[in-house]
Formats: structure tokens, sequence, C-alpha cells
């Protein structure tokens, strides 16, 4: 049995009828965690020091396009770029990369929209790079790939299911429109029957408003479906969300810098409707979610003082931070259907967990450990990250070859620009 305790930390436990403790131990067995308290007798046990730290939950991002990590903070001049232009070589250095630094941001489980060709070489090379990585991962195989028809995507998507190599694997959708319902039901009953849950990009356009209330009309939507970007939805859409317990997945970053719109939270909260946060593509969003917690949160407090400025009246509650650390974590689980495996240290739960330092500049003095967290925490502050009960990352460092990483994503970086004609841009930084 492998055991190890830390000790001497706050804990957040963020569960549901597990307490958090200003300063405690918890301690992990066999990759979960199995009891959190202070002052714990455990012997024949590795101790860590977490004196002067937070012990939280990892994160969980609910949407990421991680192939596209190679072409990170480029902004939109790479729009036209798509997986097809990648060698499964290039999918597996991208792939890396990307969720290697989602695990130095303290993430420890990853929905990989993988829009990649329908082919058995690229799923390896994904999978190859998400069992390297370590993390909790979600893959969902994305159906935007040109020349792929559905029923391509369907046998690779059961090529995947029988495969196995992640957490979970998902349906990556067609967009829901109005114009796609009939594709969508066929791919949706299809997924059911291998017992995947469906991940889909809804709402993107206002003319697209009532497509989800469609789906909910054939009795199709349902709590395994988790919802993306929903930034125009009409008031049926958000009822049918709410009546079918479906889950949604914001990227507030990416969904502005993209020019879908500002996510409609606001709706969505007064249907009691609790969004998962995701970072969706690092091309235009920071690959963090402390970044997204605070867009997120800055959002619907902006929102509540325009209604106040007005004079309206019956006005929302403001947003807190511990809102915010939830739809992070335990929520973020809860809508990519990891919510009994993940999401916060209860016992019995996998060690997905991270300890953010407490004693450097930027956040001491700790007035408050939530609001540290969702206001002044960054990437500095990620000290050691966990994934059931694996270390992935100690006293600040990754346990991998980031080297090595490096060399890889960069040969693969330069070998698709230069294919696909984006060097010259890309060195000019035009588009950004």
């Amino acid at each position: 049995m492998t055991r190890l305790v830390l000790r001497g930390g706050t804990i957040l436990t963020l569960g549901d009828k597990t307490p958090n403790h200003h300063r405690a131990d918890l301690v992990v067995e066999d990759g979960r965690v199995t009891e959190v308290g202070p002052d714990l007798r455990i012997r024949d046990a590795e101790v860590i020091d977490a004196t002067d730290t937070i012990v939280m939950p990892g994160f969980v991002d609910t949407h990421r396009h991680v192939w596209r990590s190679l072409f990170k903070n480029l902004g939109g001049f790479t729009a036209d770029l798509d997986a097809s232009q990648l060698e499964p070589s290039d999918v597996y250095a991208a792939t890396l990369v990307g969720l290697l630094g989602a695990i130095e941001a303290g993430i420890t489980t990853v929905v990989d929209w993988a829009d990649i060709p329908a082919e058995d070489t690229y799923l390896d090379a994904a999978l190859q790079a998400h069992a390297e990585a370590g993390v909790r991962s979600v893959l969902a195989h994305g159906t935007r790939t040109p020349g792929s028809s559905p029923a391509e995507r369907q046998t690779f998507v059961r090529m995947i299911a029988e495969r196995g190599g992640t957490d979970a694997v998902a349906l990556g959708s067609p967009d829901v429109t109005r114009n796609t319902l009939d594709q969508v039901g066929a791919e949706w009953q299809a997924a059911r029957e291998l017992g995947l849950r469906i991940h889909a990009h809804a709402g993107i356009d206002e003319a697209d408003a009532g497509a989800v209330a469609g789906l909910g009309d054939r009795g199709l939507m349902r709590d395994d479906v988790t919802l993306v970007h929903c930034t125009h939805l009409s008031d049926r859409d958000l009822d049918t969300i709410s009546t079918s317990g479906a889950g949604i997945a914001l990227a507030p970053s990416t969904e502005m810098a993209a020019g879908l719109g500002a996510p409609p939270l606001q709706r969505f909260l007064d249907r009691r409707i609790e969004p998962g946060l995701a970072v969706d593509d690092e091309r235009l969003a920071p690959g963090d979610m402390f970044a997204q917690m605070r867009v997120t949160n800055s959002l619907q407090h902006a929102a509540y003082f325009d209604l106040k400025l007005a004079g309206k009246a019956g006005l929302p509650n403001l947003l807190t931070t511990r809102d915010m650390i939830r739809y992070a974590t335990i929520v973020g689980a809860r809508t990519v259907g990891l919510g009994t495996v993940t999401g916060s240290l209860e016992p019995g739960k996998q060690a997905d967990l991270v300890v953010l330092r407490t004693d450097r500049p930027n956040i001491y003095p700790i007035n408050d450990p939530i609001g540290a967290i969702v206001w002044g925490v960054d990437t500095s502050n990620v000290d050691l990250v966990m994934v059931g009960g694996r270390v992935l990352m100690r006293d600040g460092a990754l346990a991998a070859d980031v080297q090595h990483v490096r060399t890889l994503a960069t040969r693969a970086r330069e070998r698709v620009v230069a294919a696909a004609g984006l060097l010259a841009e890309s060195t000019t930084g035009e588009g950004a």
C-alpha cells in the first residue's frame, strides 16, 4: 500500500459534506483521499510538509483543443490552420506540451476536444501524449475535421472507446444548429449505444437560437450531454438545459476574443445552471483557470452594476469567490460526468490535487484563502500537482523531460508553419 500525508497546510476540500480546514493534514492511500483533519496520526507514510501552502482540488478544464497549444498566443492568424495539416508526430508533440502546460497551471483534468484526422495513427499519437503527461483526461474526438463523414467519425469514436488510454471517451458532436438536428440526433444515438458522454458546441450563432430546444423536443437532451460556449441561446434553450440536467462549459476568454460574444452567465444562474469553466483555445486565451475564474467573476459583476446604474429592481446576487472556485473544480467535474471521481478532496475520491505556495509576496499575507486563489494566485504559486496519487509536479518543477518536449514542440511548429506557408507571418507577429 502506498501512503503519503500532506501535513500542516490549509486544506480546501470543497466537498458538500467535508469541511475546509485552516490547518490540517490530508492522507492519500493507493491514489485516493482517505482522511482529512487536523493532527492526524499516520504511520509508515511519506510526509510532505504543506506548511505555508493551500491544498485544494486540481482544476478541471472542461473543454480545450489541446493540439492548438502548438500555436499559443498567436491570436487569429492561424484561423485557417486545422489538424489535417499536422502529421501524427506533430499531434503528439502539440498534445504533450499542451497537457504539461495545463499540469503546470494546476489543472488535473482536461477534456481534450481532439479535432484530429480520423485515422488510427493520429489517435495513437494523441493517446500516447495523454498517457505520458499523466493528467486525468477525457478525449472527445471533434467532428470539424474536413473530409470525415458521420460514419467515419462513428467508427473512429468506437475505436477510441475500444482502445482506451484515457479516463473517459466522449463524442465530439457536430455543432448544434437548426440545420444539423437530424445528423446530431443520429450521432448522439450512436454514442449512447457505446455508452459515451456527448460534448457539443451550441449557441454559437444567433440564427441557431432554439436548436437546443429542438433537441429537447426530440427527447435527445439528457444529463449525459455537455454543451460548450452557448453564447446565443433562447429562453426555451435555457429551460431545456435546466430541465435535462445537461452540463455547460464556458470559455469566456476565448468566446469574447473569437467574436462569439460574452457568455450569458446571469441567464444560466437565474435557472440555477452552474457552469464549468474552460480554456478552449490557447491561441486566444490564457492556458490557466485563474484567468477564467477572474474573467467570469468580472463579467457577472459588470452586468450586475450595469443593472444597478440603470435603476433596475430585483438585482441578482453577486457571485462570490467561493462560487468561482467551485465552477473551476467540483462543478467542472460534474459538468463532464466526473463528479464522483474528482473535483473535491473528499475521502474515497481520487487524489487529484494542487498545492499552492502562500509565502510569496504576490499573495502574502493571506486574509482569505479562497479569495487569494481567485484574485491573487497565479501559476508561479503552483508548487505540487498530483493526479490519482501520482506526483506530476514537485517543488515547482514538472516530473517530465521538459527540454525534450520543448524540442519536439519547436520542431513540430516549424514544420507545420513552413508547410502551411505561415512562417513569415508568424515571425512578424501579424494577426495577433
